[in-house]
């Protein structure tokens, strides 16, 4: 069940994403956190972050819409209380969704970041379709990309993984910024930006009127998009967008990813993660596959 991914060798493809695992240690009561490749922690930023207000979760039809925010606890406060606890469960990699306003801000977190131990690698946050600063701007523009993953490249002592935004033309083109930036990794790809109306108020459901499509409903579209990066670019992917069994994680690795994130599905059922740890290795032998990393990359072209 192992794999390797930009350098880290993980006890399975299944990790936590970003913004649906808090912290990591908060879920140690309710999942087995050394049954999990990794956990992805919410984007962190120089300073600390409220969000947006309430509402800002709306269950939509086969998904979710979320407009959270980036509310998190700052740096200082992540490295000095948030992370450490995490060191009792070393099987369970800790990857660092990192967040700015600017390059600067980017690279003054990775710098703090960079003295802290129990950090195996950073996740880019370029494509957070909910603040005004940073995320998207990002995202969406290769040559602002590219500056960014270059400088960070450069601030960096760990692998970095560029998360993209999924609310481009090509996103296949941007990994191909990514890797030439000098990426050690994409993940593909964050929430599709969408928005739900309250017909009865004739108002927006959430305070911030748009916010991020996740959950089942974008598998599909999540699944091309894995497919067509992994055609661009030779760097791993990391496959995420409506993972909810078993034959999910199967679909991405044939498409092309190494490893998959798994988010909304922990809203559903907190121990989403580590059943579909359980259930992968099952199917694998229900199925003949004696290593889970001869999946990636994997689809067969139809006769």
């Amino acid at each position: 069940m192992t794999v390797s991914f930009a350098g880290l060798d993980l006890v399975n493809p299944i990790i936590a994403a970003s913004g649906t695992f808090g912290y990591g240690i908060e879920f140690e009561e309710i999942v087995s956190l050394e049954r999990l490749g990794a956990f992805v922690t919410k984007g962190i930023s120089l300073e600390p972050m409220a969000g947006h207000p309430a509402p800002r979760m709306v269950q939509t039809a086969a998904g979710m819409l979320n407009a959270i925010g980036l509310q998190n606890v700052g740096v200082e406060e992540y490295v000095t209380r948030k992370l450490p606890p995490m060191q009792r469960y070393p099987t369970c990699q800790v990857i660092v969704n990192v967040f700015g306003s600017t390059v600067r801000d980017y690279v003054a977190v990775l710098d703090r970041l960079n003295d802290a131990e129990g950090i195996a690698a950073y996740e880019l946050n370029v494509s957070c379709p909910n603040v005004q600063a940073g995320g998207m701007t990002f995202g969406a523009d290769p040559y602002s990309l590219e500056e960014l993953v270059e400088r960070a490249k450069q601030g960096s002592i760990r692998p970095l993984i560029v998360k993209l935004s999924p609310n481009v033309t090509s996103i296949a083109q941007m990994a191909k910024v990514c890797a030439e930036a000098g990426a050690d990794a994409v993940s593909v790809a964050n929430t599709f930006r969408a928005m739900a109306i309250d017909a009865e108020a004739r108002q927006p459901r959430l305070t911030n009127v748009t916010g991020g499509l996740s959950g089942p409903a974008i598998k599909p579209i999540a699944l091309r998009m894995v497919y067509e990066t992994a055609r661009a670019v030779e760097i791993p992917i990391l496959g995420m967008g409506g993972i909810t069994t078993p034959e999910d994680v199967v679909e991405f690795m044939l498409a092309g990813a190494t490893a998959v994130e798994v988010g909304t599905a922990s809203y559903a059922d907190p121990r989403a993660t580590e059943k579909l740890a359980s259930g992968l290795e099952s199917w694998c032998k229900s199925h003949n596959v004696e290593k889970v990393s001869s999946l990636t990359r994997a689809l067969k072209r139809r006769e």
